[in-house]
């Protein structure tokens, strides 16, 4: 009986991830720039891939996909940024290569989704204490997260509750409440996805 070649499974996913990379770098089609980034995101949920994605400098990746103009791009990118930077490394390259500014920016999206990957990201983004980044807790950061905690949607309320009470101090939230020319107020609220059928 002849046997499976045994494959080392870390090679494997290396260079699958390599083809995935090398595809959205090659691809003229936006469909498949999408499908490959929506993949890309995926991998990105399992931490047994971040030091590959790393290498392959995917989180670059997503960091320049962020400007894109195709929505649906954005929203990948920003999925695999909110999957990638609970680790420690991944988190610390977003900060370095000046992410914040591109992850604020996505507060601004139509895209529900979009707005709740940026606010989640934003939070992963924190740290306790003086060593958080001021770009975080910025004024109209802070009263674009009161204005989400005023959200008919539940879920952008409840992250933006949590951003407030979590990232901001009370004096930050204080004097975002007290300020009446609220520069966020030019932020439309993302548009609520329909329900989708089973």
């Amino acid at each position: 009986m002849a046997q499976k070649p045994k494959v080392d499974p870390h090679v494997g996913r290396l260079g699958y991830l390599q083809a995935l990379v090398t595809e959205f770098q090659e691809t003229q089609s936006q469909d498949a720039k999408e499908q490959v980034l929506a993949n890309l995101a995926n991998f990105a949920y399992d931490p047994s891939n971040y030091q590959y994605l790393r290498q392959l400098q995917v989180v670059d990746l997503f960091l320049d996909s962020l400007s894109e103009e195709n929505e649906t791009l954005v929203e990948f990118a920003i999925g695999g940024l909110c999957n990638l930077c609970s680790d420690r490394a991944n988190k610390e390259h977003i900060l370095q290569a000046g992410g914040i500014p591109l992850v604020t920016n996505c507060l601004s999206s139509s895209n529900e989704e979009t707005v709740l990957s940026a606010v989640t990201t934003l939070m992963y983004l924190s740290s306790p204490g003086p060593s958080c980044h001021p770009e975080l807790t910025a004024m109209p950061v802070v009263q674009c997260m009161l204005r989400f905690s005023l959200s008919a949607n539940t879920r952008l309320r409840n992250l933006a509750q949590i951003f407030l009470e979590d990232v901001c101090s009370p004096s930050q939230v204080a004097e975002a409440r007290g300020r009446q020319a609220h520069s966020a107020l030019g932020i439309p609220l993302p548009r609520t996805a329909a329900p989708q059928q089973p």
